[in-house]
């Protein structure tokens, strides 16, 4: 009912059904997977081999409602005023008597949490900290502390972390392990700065603004595989979970429905439509390597150079940690973008592909990974480059058109330099990704500026959707 015969749909999964069960039949299929959708009428059970709740699959709304509504009977009482009532209403039950201690960060979902917590409880019961980590944006956390405390938020705090997080990374390269890191380092300066308060464990309970997506590539919903862990999925957060003493007001939410709803309590639009930042910040946009390596990207597949590097990514349903593909020749950011699934879906050693666009290829040949960690000169230089390219994409009037926009320094270059990979993006939910395509003369403007600071060999840009590769390298 209302669903086209011929439409574009989303697929990601690395299996498929070779043979029907009994009582089914095929009911849709693609040119390389004869069953895509497969019904037994009788029994009314039906199955998809694509994911129908992503804004990629075009009509997958409108079959949802129609499994939901006409095949369910399911009656559509809910309505978003209903959700914002119910969720006031758990915070409250799940709570009780006792107080909340939020780690705020400043991006929409913590911000909206924050307001949740203050509406549902008031805000004498709501202690919020912002921690300082040193992997913050450039001036991040006073313009945080400013906008929180213009906004109405009050009981809000700062904590000055800086010296903690980079000692407790210090020799760390795995993504996985500097993710664990940096969540358990946060759960210690909260317990530090509860401790020092006298603030009593059973009189306080944690919050925290969990999305929907954060649980999916942790791993934690019943079929999930662990693509990455968010920083508050480690496991001293989950024995917290299990033990009831953690409040999510927001854990069964995508972004998108996480904005709606900051809009509807009034939050300001610069809160609310705030491009997303990563919890554990630019940790895990700064690639760290542990041995000087000398290879270069001159191994090739097909038309694509492998990079010596790896990134974190998702293939099939699983997380995957592996090298990027690098396409040269090709100027037209699209027509790169146009190769990127073929390349991806074709070599399974390849999770990104991205291209040139500042630099000299000649010197591809003798760059190399060095060795690197998460130091005090590393942040400041991707702080400086991070801000300069959002001043550029502001001036251009890009801002809101971009969805989030990464910028990850790699350990890879000429002479013990390194390279800085652009991966702007475009999405509605964070589950699906499309690269965006920057105009070749802001591509100019903001490669001019990074190497104007001496540091940079090469300036990468990331053509990849997601999947295969998450929004972040790591």
């Amino acid at each position: 009912e209302k669903v086209s015969n011929d439409q574009h749909v989303w697929m990601s999964h690395g299996d498929s059904v070779t043979e029907l069960p009994a009582g089914f039949s095929a009911v849709g299929s693609t040119d390389d997977c004869p069953v895509a959708a497969m019904a037994d009428e009788h029994r009314r059970l039906y199955g998809f081999q694509f994911h129908p709740e992503v804004a990629h699959t075009v009509q997958g709304i409108t079959m949802l409602r129609n499994y939901i509504f006409t095949i369910c009977r399911a009656e559509p009482s809910w309505t978003e005023h209903e959700m914002l009532e119910n969720i006031l209403q758990e915070i409250r039950n799940h709570v009780q008597n006792r107080n909340v201690f939020l780690l705020v960060s400043g991006g929409v979902d913590s911000t909206v949490c924050f307001a949740l917590l203050e509406k549902a409880l008031g805000k004498e019961r709501v202690y919020g900290l912002h921690v300082d980590s040193g992997l913050m944006r450039l001036d991040e956390s006073r313009q945080v502390a400013e906008t929180l405390a213009k906004a109405g938020f009050g009981n809000l705090h700062v904590a000055d972390a800086q010296e903690k997080f980079l000692e407790a990374l210090s020799g760390i390269v795995d993504p996985e392990e500097k993710r664990k890191a940096i969540g358990k380092m946060f759960l210690e300066v909260k317990e530090e700065t509860m401790k020092s308060l006298g603030f009593g464990d059973e009189q306080w309970m944690l919050a925290q603004g969990t999305i929907y997506p954060d649980t999916i590539e942790t791993g934690r919903t019943k079929h999930a595989d662990v693509i990455k862990t968010h920083h508050n999925r480690i496991p001293e957060i989950q024995k917290m979970v299990a033990e009831g003493s953690v409040v999510e007001p927001l854990k069964d939410l995508y972004k998108d429905e996480v904005r709606k709803l900051g809009e509807d309590i009034g939050l300001p639009k610069e809160l609310v439509w705030r491009h997303p930042f990563p919890g554990p910040g630019l940790g895990i946009r700064i690639l760290c390597e542990l041995q000087r390596a000398v290879r270069d990207a001159g191994e090739t597949a097909g038309e694509a150079h492998v990079l010596p590097i790896r990134s974190v990514g998702v293939q099939g349903d699983q997380r995957s940690y592996h090298h990027p593909a690098l396409i040269l020749g090709i100027t037209d950011l699209q027509k790169v973008g146009a190769l990127a699934p073929t390349i991806a879906n074709r070599l399974p050693f390849i999770n990104r592909v991205v291209t040139l666009v500042g630099g000299d290829a000649a010197q591809l040949k003798t760059a190399k990974t060095h060795r690197a960690y998460i130091t005090p000169d590393r942040v400041k230089l991707l702080q400086r480059i991070d801000a300069d390219v959002n001043q550029i994409i502001r001036e251009a009037g890009l801002y809101d058109r971009i969805w989030q926009f990464p910028i990850v320094l790699l350990p890879f270059g000429v002479d013990d330099k390194e390279s800085i990979v652009l991966r702007p993006i475009q999405s509605r939910e964070a589950m699906t990704v499309d690269y965006y395509p920057l105009t070749q003369e802001v591509v100019v403007k903001i490669v001019e500026r990074i190497r104007a600071t001496g540091s940079i060999s090469f300036v990468f840009y990331d053509v990849t959707n997601k999947p295969p590769g998450t929004i972040e390298w790591e």
